[in-house]
């Protein structure tokens, strides 16, 4: 079974190759929340680090490039929220399971945080239940928390829950994390607003949005305007037509500015992916985004 590690890696290092820059350069330090104050030890330099912590007298005297590591720097931990409803196994805007974009957003940001030394951990879950695996900062555990993504959303028949699983972290988790939530483009209601204000006081937070699917597209096919909880399917007299699509549209923009209003009150740094080919690089767009902002 080939490994959904090397897979991610491979295209981090296509996108970087487009882009003219490496996929980490600078992409850590933007995940990361705050700064460490307080001086601990030099190091290496390693890709990713930002130039900012470079210390050019202690470089200059070891005939090395080499960095500043704050206490802070080793105590991160980055806890993945991922809808793994069946709503996520339905199909994207490109066509391709929600589940894939689901699982190339949290094997990049998650292969970020293992490289710099610091603890990935996963919550999961449907409407049914939510679950929690342990933490770690390995590859291995990378491997383990993206395949429980991909079987658990292959295997579920609830449909998602994105309060459920917000609820089960404010009720669960009390040490300051980074949480990244990735879910699909479910309405956000006064529950979700209510969640979402309590843990962005004790947490950072980013979050993923995975577009569905229009399912009056002409050019989309019959698995695209079916429902995949309910089975029901778009009927064919309607499917492609305009006014009806422009609609859906207007809605889907509609919930789009919705969404973003509360992810700019909250200060919560947010992307919306559509495939996999970008998805990549409008990730490390947030992430520059959300440094800059941070400089």
């Amino acid at each position: 079974m080939p490994s959904l590690i090397t897979q991610v890696k491979s295209k981090l290092f296509i996108t970087s190759a487009r882009r003219s820059m490496h996929p980490l350069d600078g992409a850590y330090a933007s995940l990361m929340r705050g700064r460490g104050s307080d001086f601990e030890d030099l190091r290496e330099y390693q890709v990713g680090d930002q130039v900012r912590d470079i210390d050019w007298r202690a470089s200059a005297r070891h005939n090395e490039i080499l960095v500043k590591r704050m206490r802070a720097d080793r105590m991160h931990t980055v806890m993945f929220v991922v809808d793994t409803g069946s709503t996520m196994a339905a199909l994207a805007e490109n066509e391709e399971p929600k589940y894939e974009l689901a699982l190339l957003a949290a094997g990049a940001l998650g292969y970020l945080t293992i490289s710099h030394g610091d603890d990935i951990g996963l919550v999961y879950g449907d409407g049914a239940k939510v679950k929690r695996r342990a933490s770690g900062r390995t590859e291995s555990v990378l491997e383990g928390t993206l395949r429980t993504i991909q079987s658990e959303t292959r295997a579920t028949t609830a449909p998602g829950s994105i309060n459920k699983l917000l609820a089960y972290v404010a009720a669960t988790i009390s040490r300051r994390m980074i949480l990244v939530v990735i879910t699909d483009e479910a309405p956000m209601t006064d529950r979700t607003d209510q969640l979402i204000r309590r843990l962005r006081v004790q947490h950072d937070m980013l979050w993923v949005t995975v577009t569905d699917a229009n399912p009056v597209l002409a050019e989309q096919s019959q698995a695209a305007r079916s429902d995949v909880v309910t089975g029901w399917g778009v009927p064919e007299f309607v499917h492609g037509d305009n006014s009806l699509r422009a609609a859906v549209i207007a809605e889907e923009e509609r919930e789009e500015n919705e969404r973003r209003a509360m992810f700019e009150k909250y200060a919560i740094s947010h992307v919306t992916i559509r495939d996999t080919a970008n998805a990549i690089g409008d990730i490390l767009r947030m992430l520059d985004r959300r440094d800059r902002a941070r400089s």
